[in-house]
Protein backbone atom coordinates (compact mmCIF):
# COMPACT_ATOMS: atom_id res chain seq x y z
CA UNK A 1 0.00 0.00 0.00
CA UNK A 2 1.36 3.42 -1.01
CA UNK A 3 1.51 5.85 1.91
CA UNK A 4 -0.37 9.06 1.14
CA UNK A 5 1.57 12.26 1.54
CA UNK A 6 0.26 14.62 4.21
CA UNK A 7 -1.33 17.80 2.88
CA UNK A 8 0.27 20.78 4.63
CA UNK A 9 -1.24 24.24 5.13
CA UNK A 10 -0.46 26.78 2.41
CA UNK A 11 -0.69 30.56 2.15
CA UNK A 12 -0.77 32.71 -0.97
CA UNK A 13 1.11 35.54 0.75
CA UNK A 14 3.12 34.13 3.67
CA UNK A 15 5.33 36.50 5.71
CA UNK A 16 8.46 34.40 5.12
CA UNK A 17 11.57 36.42 4.23
CA UNK A 18 14.25 33.71 4.43
CA UNK A 19 14.51 29.92 4.23
CA UNK A 20 17.50 27.77 5.14
CA UNK A 21 18.46 24.14 4.55
CA UNK A 22 21.76 23.07 6.05
CA UNK A 23 23.85 20.22 7.39
CA UNK A 24 26.56 20.11 10.03
CA UNK A 25 29.24 17.44 9.85
CA UNK A 26 32.44 16.36 11.54
CA UNK A 27 35.17 18.91 10.89
CA UNK A 28 37.01 18.37 7.60
CA UNK A 29 40.62 18.63 8.73
CA UNK A 30 41.92 18.45 5.14
CA UNK A 31 39.75 21.34 3.95
CA UNK A 32 42.14 24.29 3.80
CA UNK A 33 41.76 27.94 2.77
CA UNK A 34 42.69 27.30 -0.92
CA UNK A 35 39.76 24.89 -1.17
CA UNK A 36 37.30 27.76 -0.68
CA UNK A 37 38.68 29.34 -3.86
CA UNK A 38 38.74 26.06 -5.74
CA UNK A 39 35.13 25.43 -4.82
CA UNK A 40 34.14 28.95 -5.84
CA UNK A 41 35.56 28.26 -9.31
CA UNK A 42 32.98 25.48 -9.58
CA UNK A 43 29.98 27.67 -8.69
CA UNK A 44 30.97 31.25 -9.54
CA UNK A 45 29.01 31.32 -12.80
CA UNK A 46 25.81 31.13 -10.72
CA UNK A 47 27.21 32.58 -7.48
CA UNK A 48 29.63 35.33 -8.56
CA UNK A 49 29.63 37.31 -5.31
CA UNK A 50 31.67 36.31 -2.24
CA UNK A 51 31.47 37.45 1.35
CA UNK A 52 33.56 36.30 4.31
CA UNK A 53 31.75 35.70 7.61
CA UNK A 54 32.80 34.40 11.05
CA UNK A 55 32.22 30.65 11.39
CA UNK A 56 29.10 29.29 13.02
CA UNK A 57 29.58 27.41 16.28
CA UNK A 58 28.64 23.72 16.35
CA UNK A 59 25.06 23.11 17.51
CA UNK A 60 23.57 19.81 18.70
CA UNK A 61 20.23 18.63 20.03
CA UNK A 62 20.77 16.29 23.01
CA UNK A 63 18.21 14.11 24.75
CA UNK A 64 20.13 13.17 27.88
CA UNK A 65 18.92 13.94 31.41
CA UNK A 66 19.49 17.65 30.89
CA UNK A 67 17.28 17.61 27.77
CA UNK A 68 18.93 20.69 26.27
CA UNK A 69 20.29 21.99 23.03
CA UNK A 70 23.98 22.72 22.94
CA UNK A 71 26.01 25.31 21.11
CA UNK A 72 29.68 25.73 21.77
CA UNK A 73 32.63 27.52 20.27
CA UNK A 74 35.92 25.91 19.36
CA UNK A 75 39.02 28.05 19.01
CA UNK A 76 42.22 26.44 17.87
CA UNK A 77 45.62 28.13 17.89
CA UNK A 78 48.48 27.44 15.56
CA UNK A 79 46.34 26.28 12.61
CA UNK A 80 44.71 28.09 9.66
CA UNK A 81 42.06 30.67 10.58
CA UNK A 82 38.47 29.45 10.73
CA UNK A 83 36.06 31.18 8.37
CA UNK A 84 32.75 30.83 6.61
CA UNK A 85 32.25 31.83 2.97
CA UNK A 86 29.06 33.08 1.41
CA UNK A 87 28.75 32.51 -2.33
CA UNK A 88 25.88 34.69 -3.59
CA UNK A 89 24.05 35.02 -6.88
CA UNK A 90 24.00 38.39 -8.63
CA UNK A 91 20.76 39.44 -6.94
CA UNK A 92 22.01 38.12 -3.57
CA UNK A 93 18.76 36.23 -3.06
CA UNK A 94 20.31 32.76 -3.21
CA UNK A 95 23.51 31.81 -1.45
CA UNK A 96 25.65 28.85 -0.44
CA UNK A 97 27.48 28.94 2.87
CA UNK A 98 30.40 26.65 3.57
CA UNK A 99 32.84 26.23 6.42
CA UNK A 100 34.88 23.25 7.55
CA UNK A 101 31.89 21.66 9.28
CA UNK A 102 28.85 23.22 7.55
CA UNK A 103 27.09 23.31 4.20
CA UNK A 104 24.04 25.58 3.97
CA UNK A 105 21.86 27.05 1.25
CA UNK A 106 19.64 30.10 1.75
CA UNK A 107 16.93 31.97 -0.05
CA UNK A 108 16.15 35.46 1.21
CA UNK A 109 14.21 38.56 0.27
CA UNK A 110 16.45 41.50 -0.54
CA UNK A 111 14.15 44.16 -2.01
CA UNK A 112 10.94 42.71 -0.56
CA UNK A 113 9.46 42.02 -4.02
CA UNK A 114 11.03 38.60 -4.57
CA UNK A 115 8.73 35.60 -4.93
CA UNK A 116 9.09 33.04 -2.16
CA UNK A 117 10.35 29.74 -3.63
CA UNK A 118 8.21 26.94 -2.27
CA UNK A 119 9.83 24.01 -0.50
CA UNK A 120 9.25 21.64 -3.41
CA UNK A 121 11.56 23.87 -5.48
CA UNK A 122 14.05 24.73 -2.73
CA UNK A 123 14.69 21.12 -1.63
CA UNK A 124 16.00 19.97 -5.07
CA UNK A 125 18.35 22.99 -5.08
CA UNK A 126 19.94 21.75 -1.87
CA UNK A 127 20.17 18.20 -3.21
CA UNK A 128 21.89 19.36 -6.39
CA UNK A 129 24.38 21.66 -4.64
CA UNK A 130 25.13 19.13 -1.88
CA UNK A 131 25.95 16.39 -4.39
CA UNK A 132 28.22 18.81 -6.29
CA UNK A 133 29.97 19.75 -3.04
CA UNK A 134 30.53 16.11 -2.09
CA UNK A 135 31.86 15.40 -5.58
CA UNK A 136 34.25 18.34 -5.24
CA UNK A 137 35.55 16.98 -1.92
CA UNK A 138 36.04 13.54 -3.47
CA UNK A 139 38.03 14.99 -6.38
CA UNK A 140 40.21 16.90 -3.90
CA UNK A 141 40.85 13.68 -1.92
CA UNK A 142 38.95 15.04 1.11
CA UNK A 143 36.90 12.64 3.21
CA UNK A 144 33.16 12.47 2.61
CA UNK A 145 31.33 14.60 5.23
CA UNK A 146 29.98 12.65 8.21
CA UNK A 147 26.74 14.50 8.87
CA UNK A 148 25.78 14.83 12.54
CA UNK A 149 22.92 17.39 12.41
CA UNK A 150 20.42 18.73 9.88
CA UNK A 151 18.64 22.06 10.08
CA UNK A 152 15.60 23.69 8.49
CA UNK A 153 14.91 27.35 9.29
CA UNK A 154 12.15 29.72 8.20
CA UNK A 155 12.35 33.42 9.09
CA UNK A 156 9.17 35.51 9.00
CA UNK A 157 8.62 39.24 9.39
CA UNK A 158 5.36 40.55 10.83
CA UNK A 159 5.17 44.18 9.73
CA UNK A 160 3.96 47.33 11.46
CA UNK A 161 0.68 48.58 9.93
CA UNK A 162 0.13 45.15 8.40
CA UNK A 163 0.13 42.40 11.03
CA UNK A 164 0.12 44.82 13.97
CA UNK A 165 -0.16 48.49 14.93
CA UNK A 166 2.25 48.24 17.85
CA UNK A 167 4.55 45.46 19.03
CA UNK A 168 2.44 44.76 22.10
CA UNK A 169 -0.41 43.29 20.02
CA UNK A 170 1.04 39.79 20.25
CA UNK A 171 -2.37 38.29 21.02
CA UNK A 172 -3.56 39.29 17.54
CA UNK A 173 -0.76 37.27 15.95
CA UNK A 174 -0.28 34.27 18.25
CA UNK A 175 -2.86 31.90 19.71
CA UNK A 176 -0.56 31.13 22.65
CA UNK A 177 -0.75 34.72 23.93
CA UNK A 178 -3.74 36.35 25.64
CA UNK A 179 -4.54 40.03 25.88
CA UNK A 180 -4.30 41.49 29.37
CA UNK A 181 -7.72 42.34 30.88
CA UNK A 182 -8.38 46.07 30.56
CA UNK A 183 -9.25 46.48 34.25
CA UNK A 184 -5.85 45.20 35.39
CA UNK A 185 -2.87 47.41 36.30
CA UNK A 186 -0.50 46.74 33.40
CA UNK A 187 -0.91 48.49 30.03
CA UNK A 188 -0.22 46.68 26.77
CA UNK A 189 3.47 45.69 26.51
CA UNK A 190 5.70 47.86 24.36
CA UNK A 191 7.41 44.77 22.93
CA UNK A 192 7.53 41.03 23.47
CA UNK A 193 10.12 38.34 22.85
CA UNK A 194 9.84 34.63 23.55
CA UNK A 195 11.55 31.30 22.86
CA UNK A 196 9.63 28.02 22.84
CA UNK A 197 11.16 24.58 22.35
CA UNK A 198 9.37 21.40 21.26
CA UNK A 199 10.71 17.84 20.99
CA UNK A 200 10.11 15.98 17.73
CA UNK A 201 8.80 12.39 17.92
CA UNK A 202 11.28 9.59 18.74
CA UNK A 203 13.95 12.15 19.71
CA UNK A 204 14.54 13.01 16.05
CA UNK A 205 15.33 16.61 17.00
CA UNK A 206 13.71 19.80 18.24
CA UNK A 207 11.72 22.72 16.97
CA UNK A 208 12.79 26.14 18.28
CA UNK A 209 10.36 29.05 17.93
CA UNK A 210 11.85 32.49 18.60
CA UNK A 211 9.98 35.79 18.33
CA UNK A 212 11.66 39.13 18.90
CA UNK A 213 11.34 42.74 17.72
CA UNK A 214 13.75 43.90 15.01
CA UNK A 215 14.40 46.93 12.83
CA UNK A 216 14.52 45.70 9.25
CA UNK A 217 17.71 46.64 7.47
CA UNK A 218 16.36 47.44 4.02
CA UNK A 219 13.76 50.03 5.11
CA UNK A 220 14.35 50.66 8.86
CA UNK A 221 10.81 49.41 9.49
CA UNK A 222 9.91 47.85 12.87
CA UNK A 223 9.01 44.18 12.54
CA UNK A 224 8.37 41.23 14.81
CA UNK A 225 10.69 38.50 13.59
CA UNK A 226 9.45 34.94 14.00
CA UNK A 227 12.12 32.31 13.40
CA UNK A 228 11.30 28.61 13.39
CA UNK A 229 14.25 26.22 13.38
CA UNK A 230 14.12 22.43 13.30
CA UNK A 231 17.41 20.72 14.12
CA UNK A 232 18.26 17.06 14.60
CA UNK A 233 20.13 13.99 13.47
CA UNK A 234 19.01 12.01 10.41
CA UNK A 235 18.41 8.27 10.77
CA UNK A 236 20.65 7.51 7.79
CA UNK A 237 23.74 9.60 6.96
CA UNK A 238 23.09 9.64 3.21
CA UNK A 239 21.72 12.29 0.88
CA UNK A 240 18.38 10.48 0.93
CA UNK A 241 18.45 10.37 4.74
CA UNK A 242 19.19 14.11 4.89
CA UNK A 243 16.33 14.93 2.51
CA UNK A 244 13.94 12.74 4.51
CA UNK A 245 14.89 14.65 7.66
CA UNK A 246 14.37 17.96 5.84
CA UNK A 247 10.85 16.78 4.95
CA UNK A 248 10.17 16.10 8.62
CA UNK A 249 11.59 19.48 9.69
CA UNK A 250 9.63 21.31 7.00
CA UNK A 251 6.40 19.57 8.03
CA UNK A 252 6.92 20.52 11.67
CA UNK A 253 7.68 24.14 10.82
CA UNK A 254 4.65 24.58 8.54
CA UNK A 255 2.20 22.84 10.87
CA UNK A 256 3.57 24.63 13.95
CA UNK A 257 3.55 28.04 12.27
CA UNK A 258 -0.10 27.51 11.37
CA UNK A 259 -1.07 26.21 14.80
CA UNK A 260 0.71 29.02 16.69
CA UNK A 261 -0.72 31.90 14.63
CA UNK A 262 -4.27 33.21 14.67
CA UNK A 263 -7.11 32.77 12.21
CA UNK A 264 -7.03 36.54 11.66
CA UNK A 265 -3.44 36.24 10.41
CA UNK A 266 -4.34 33.28 8.20
CA UNK A 267 -6.95 35.43 6.48
CA UNK A 268 -4.41 38.21 6.02
CA UNK A 269 -1.90 35.78 4.46
CA UNK A 270 -4.70 34.22 2.36
CA UNK A 271 -4.60 30.63 3.54
CA UNK A 272 -5.63 28.24 0.73
CA UNK A 273 -5.22 24.79 2.37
Amino acid sequence: MVEQKRVLPEFESPPVIETVLGVQFNRLESFQIPHFGLYWNRVRQIYPRVEIQPPLSPAFEHFAVENVSEEFEIRLSGGPPELRCWFKNEEETHLIQIQRDRFIINWRKVTGKEEYPRYHRFRPRFQDEWIKFCNFLREEAIDCPQVNQCEVTYVNHFECEKEFKHLGEVHKMFRVWSELPREEFLPSPEAVRFHMRFALPDQKGRLHVVAEPKIRTRDAKPVLQLMLTCRGRPDVMTTEGILDWFDLGHEWIVESFTELTTHEMHQLWRRTV
